[in-house]
């Protein structure tokens, strides 16, 4: 099997990997059992890999933390698009840099139009795993190639759009290029992001993230963290038409599994290191 990704790219393997994990533990948090599928199949490449990160995954070697945390994040976004659909049950969802998440068989109301978007070595990846249909559909692109919006655009909508440990890693010019696209595009849209306070950027943060990510974590040096905001209603700043609905950080999640974590929820310097925004985009 061809694995050879980039190194953001890569992530998308960590975020299976905790999927799979979860799924098979007691009292799991997600219902997800493809990803189970999907490593066993990965495992026989990986185990050989000459790429550090590559053989923790295959070798079982994953913080249990960041398991429970990427379990907990992957069900909020199922919900968000659940909320979505109650409303608009013929509906179009995108979901930006999808890796090989398989939230189109944990969403799917027998109706909604879904569209799985990432780089082309991914997508290759991801088509030995999954069929397209009628309603379920793979774009093979960058985000940043706007050529894809044709293709979703052929729809009335209405569109969500959600992007799950997408945005930073992109360039600030980028998220807030592509944002102000979607609102011009799509108008009447919704956009659900994660994001990381744009304090991660700084010196000496941001290398202690990066040394948490590349070494500890084993991620390549291109897995590093460009983009963040301090508010979340930064974005309201570029554009007049993009309004916040509502915002979402782990530590609000009523998981057991959190344990005494949640005992951040009401610090906002904590609540808001890594946590997801919600937007119209009118």
């Amino acid at each position: 099997m061809n694995i050879n990704i980039g190194d953001v790219a890569a992530t998308s393997f960590v975020t299976l990997y905790c999927h799979a994990i979860e799924c098979q533990s007691k009292d799991s948090i997600l219902n997800d059992s493809k990803t189970v599928e999907i490593i066993h199949e990965l495992n026989k490449t990986l185990c050989n890999s000459n790429i550090n990160l590559e053989r923790d995954l295959a070798e079982g070697k994953t913080d249990k933390q960041l398991v429970v945390h990427v379990a907990i994040r992957a069900k909020q976004y199922d919900r968000y698009v659940g909320k979505f659909l109650e409303s608009s049950p013929e509906g179009v969802v995108v979901n930006i840099g999808c890796g090989l998440d398989s939230r189109f068989l944990r969403v799917d109301n027998g109706k909604v139009i879904f569209y799985d978007l990432d780089l082309p070595e991914v997508i290759e990846i991801k088509r030995q795993f999954f069929n397209e249909n009628e309603r379920y559909h793979f774009i093979a692109s960058s985000v940043l190639n706007y050529d894809w919006m044709s293709v979703v655009s052929k729809h009335k909508g209405p569109f969500l759009f959600i992007a799950e440990g997408v945005f930073m890693y992109l360039k600030r010019e980028d998220v807030k290029s592509l944002v102000l696209k979607l609102q011009s595009e799509f108008p009447g849209s919704e956009l659900v992001c994660e994001v990381v306070n744009s304090l991660w950027l700084k010196k000496p943060l941001k290398r202690m993230a990066n040394y948490k990510m590349q070494h500890r974590g084993h991620l390549g040096k291109d897995a590093t963290f460009n983009f963040g905001i301090r508010d979340s209603k930064e974005m309201e700043e570029w554009h007049t038409g993009i309004q916040f609905l509502n915002d979402w950080s782990y530590f609000e999640s009523e998981e057991k599994k959190l344990g005494w974590l949640k005992m951040f929820r009401n610090i906002e310097l904590f609540r808001k290191t890594q946590w997801t925004v919600h937007y119209k985009l009118n």
